[in-house]
């Protein structure tokens, strides 16, 4: 989303946040000029919503007041319609960080599920990057096209191709891997052979037992060094007056990341 957009008024076609000021809770919804919204606090018709500056009050039939928000891309992504388990933010925020995703690389995904991961990648590389990623079903390729377009519209630097990775990667010189995938350690030898020196490999695996199955592949394959696996947990605070403590539930399990560089040979 470009900043020449962002800062003109809610449009109709785009997504939002309501966020009902009293209790902290959002409701996500797509802007259709004929459209209405039934909350606990009452009716809202898009077209009220429609025209009004970010940071706007719009008030229910009631009189309840909701602000008016653009969804952040954790907002998104966390209220997208999904076909598959996705990435969460604290994930995809690691993934960028540790696979140093910059502007202007050319990464490779493969598994592009509902389109989370893809979606974090475009922003990392920015307009004069590129992303191309790998999946076998048709059906995930065309729920993760809807919310890229729905978020992005038309992202003339994303390749999608229906293609098995275990098959062979096409591409050369590739900066990032990035796989989503049951068995990433079939695709190590090909990654080696297809990314750059000094390229990164990255996995995302819901098991530890995956995750030595792999790490078992990048020490085999003499190319790649640096080899790490973690996760993250993650525990919000309630901080209210004097009440200060942990939020009882947390984000804790959600995956492992397992990264490795490409160098020579010793």
């Amino acid at each position: 989303m470009n900043r020449e957009r962002l800062s003109q008024p809610i449009a109709e076609g785009e997504s939002v946040i309501l966020l009902d000021p009293e209790d902290d809770k959002e409701f996500f919804y797509k802007m259709r000029a004929k459209g209405h919204i039934d909350l606990h606090k009452g009716k809202i018709l898009h077209a009220e919503v429609i025209g009004k500056p970010e940071g706007a009050v719009v008030r229910t039939s009631r009189g309840d007041p909701f602000l008016v928000f653009r969804p952040t891309l954790l907002q998104y992504i966390m209220h997208m319609k999904r076909e598959t388990q996705i990435i969460y933010p604290k994930d995809l925020a690691l993934i960028l960080f540790y696979a140093d995703i910059h502007p202007g690389c050319t990464c490779l995904e493969a598994g592009i599920g509902s389109g989370s991961l893809t979606l974090a990648l475009l922003r990392g590389v920015g307009p004069d990057g590129r992303v191309i990623s790998y999946e076998v079903r048709e059906e995930f390729i065309e729920r993760a096209r809807k919310n890229i377009q729905l978020l992005l519209g038309e992202s003339t630097n994303l390749e999608i191709k229906q293609r098995d990775i275990y098959e062979g990667i096409e591409e050369q010189g590739i900066d990032r891997i990035i796989l989503d995938i049951p068995e990433p350690w079939r695709v190590v030898k090909d990654a080696a052979e297809r990314l750059r020196p000094g390229g990164i490999f990255t996995s995302y695996l819901p098991t530890i037992i995956q995750v030595k199955t792999l790490v078992d592949a990048l020490q085999e394959e003499k190319r790649f060094t640096s080899i790490q696996a973690f996760e993250a947990l993650l525990r919000d605070w309630h901080i209210e007056g004097l009440s200060v403590r942990p939020c009882h539930r947390m984000v804790a399990h959600t995956g492992f990341i397992t990264l490795a560089r490409k160098g020579d040979s010793p």
